[in-house]
């Protein structure tokens, strides 16, 4: 029987998906390691407790408590926004199931969640920065939006990091999408381990992410896109056995100041920056001026090893 139950949670810990588990009263009692990792929070921390509220918005779609089997689909699919340990948010598809007994009687719930990858195209103009149909972009969207208003009434200051992993491209036509999803979530989860307190971090385009980020001054935000660069080679990525080694380049803009500027114009900017350091051949990061020209941070990183 033990050899059963460490196989069962072996196989539940080789999910690439988080995967919960709750009792009838809404205790977590199972919490594999991809939910760990999408989270922030070890099972150890929420075993035999109820989710974090951080996390309730993976259950908002458990409306059907009661109803017999027979009557509810099989899943029941959402977008939600998790709030992660450290505080930023993670946006996720969620698949929910009802669990009933032999009797039809409720006794528990299974929340199989993944995060959001925007299959999106990178932003070319202002109408299509500002008309995405993706929630989670919209969503990071408005953020970015309200922070840079703030930043116009003299509030906090305000940059923006473009990330692209430079693997993305290659494993997808190689490996697959799926191989692709899996490597974007274990570079996800590197970046946001190096966010600073108030910073969002969000899918932005199919091959990377955008962080909105509050350093004083463009050398502090170049310094910060730097350590990223260095924290996304640190992802663990192996795919049916062979360990990929990952790294990005990185596109850094903060904002001019110059009321003429608007925020697509600082959005291309941090993505031209993006771009200019892919065409150094990745693994960098550069920082974009304000009049649009790209400063390397560091021009010759070394690779990671395999």
């Amino acid at each position: 029987m033990t050899d059963r139950v460490e196989l069962i949670e072996t196989a539940l810990d080789s999910m690439s998906d988080g995967l919960g588990l709750l009792s009838r009263e809404g205790e977590v009692m199972l919490w594999n390691q991809a939910a760990q990792g999408i989270t922030g929070y070890p099972a150890i921390e929420l075993l035999g407790r109820p989710i974090p509220e951080g996390l309730e918005q993976l259950l908002e779609n458990d409306r059907n408590v009661g109803q017999p089997p027979g009557s509810l689909p099989e899943r029941q699919r959402s977008v939600a926004r998790a709030r992660h340990k450290l505080g930023h948010f993670v946006p996720v598809i969620v698949s929910m199931r009802i669990l009933f007994n032999g009797l039809g009687e409720r006794i528990g719930a299974s929340v199989r969640f993944h995060p959001v990858d925007s299959q999106d195209a990178l932003p070319q103009s202002e109408e299509s920065d500002f008309s995405c149909t993706d929630s989670a972009r919209a969503d990071l969207l408005e953020r970015l939006q309200i922070d840079y208003d703030d930043f116009e009434h003299g509030e906090a200051p305000l940059g923006i990091l473009r990330i692209s992993v430079d693997q993305a491209k290659e494993l997808r036509e190689t490996h697959g999408a799926a191989a692709c999803q899996a490597m974007l979530e274990k570079v996800y989860h590197a970046l946001a381990h190096g966010l600073r307190p108030g910073e969002e971090i969000g899918y932005w385009a199919n091959d990377g992410f955008l962080i909105i980020a509050h350093e004083r001054s463009s050398e502090m935000l170049a310094g910060h896109a730097q350590t990223l660069v260095g924290l996304a080679r640190t992802a663990d990525f192996r795919w049916w056995g062979d360990r990929i080694s990952l790294t990005v380049s990185i596109g850094a803009a903060q904002v001019s100041g110059d009321p003429a500027e608007s925020l697509t114009q600082m959005l291309q900017r941090a993505r031209e920056a993006m771009e200019s350091s892919i065409r150094e051949g990745g693994n960098r990061a550069a920082t974009a001026a304000n009049n649009g020209a790209a400063h390397h941070a560091q021009e010759d990183l070394p690779c990671s090893p395999s």
